[in-house]
């Protein structure tokens, strides 16, 4: 495989609002409303993750997909553990693969379907083959272990890697993974709380303007 040539790009809502939004058991009948809470916010990319049981979180994949191009939101899924779950994501309306680890087939498979897929990555070694094999982007995982200047330190060796610090990341902490050198964060309790409407657009638009803060160098 040339990744050169096979490697998809990152996914526009990521880049443009700097927040990778990760929700978790949401329900299918409430995902589009916080869908629509997450956009009105400014967040312009949705991870939803494949937890037990899967077929509810497919669905809520389903619900979103449905409406994410009229809110100009990017709708993924989280927690893909293998090529065939990876699959299943795709056909309910999934363009982009987060992963809690690094499997570079999985990746690789991704890659030649022109599906962005997002490795997790705790060391320069994963960081690295992630890339190797296609990854779009390198989920930093987890980035509360890890930290702001590990991110700092990686942008050394790794200049053109592409970063998404994710776990743990606050409203606090997000300016400065991105003044360190990330492209986005992720974040997700903290950012759909309970799932009130009212409070998610609150919160997304707090964080997106942390994030643009620190892009305009406002924050550092």
């Amino acid at each position: 495989m040339d990744v050169a040539t096979t490697r998809p790009t990152i996914p526009f809502g990521m880049l443009d609002g700097g927040v990778v939004a990760i929700g978790r058991r949401v329900a299918p009948e409430s995902a589009a409303d916080v869908a629509r809470a997450l956009a009105d916010g400014g967040v312009r990319a949705f991870e939803l993750t494949l937890n037990d049981p899967e077929a509810g979180a497919l669905r809520s994949i389903e619900a979103v997909a449905a409406v994410a191009a009229g809110l100009g939101l990017d709708i993924g899924a989280g927690t893909v553990l293998s090529i065939e779950a990876a699959q299943r994501a795709i056909d309910a309306g999934a363009t982009f693969l987060v992963c809690p680890h690094l499997d570079p087939v999985l990746v690789a498979w991704a890659a030649v379907r022109g599906i962005p897929a997002l490795p997790g990555c705790s060391t320069p070694t994963e960081v690295l083959g992630g890339w190797r094999a296609g990854a779009a982007a390198v989920k930093l995982f987890p980035a509360s272990v890890l930290g702001v200047a590990f991110v700092r330190e990686l942008r050394g060796p790794f200049p053109d890697i592409p970063i998404i610090p994710t776990g743990g990341v606050t409203v606090e902490s997000a300016p400065s993974f991105i003044a360190a050198g990330a492209v986005a964060v992720g974040m997700g309790g903290w950012l759909l709380g309970d799932g009130g409407t009212d409070g998610i657009v609150e919160r997304a638009a707090l964080v997106v303007a942390a994030v643009a803060g620190a892009r305009a160098g406002t924050n550092r």
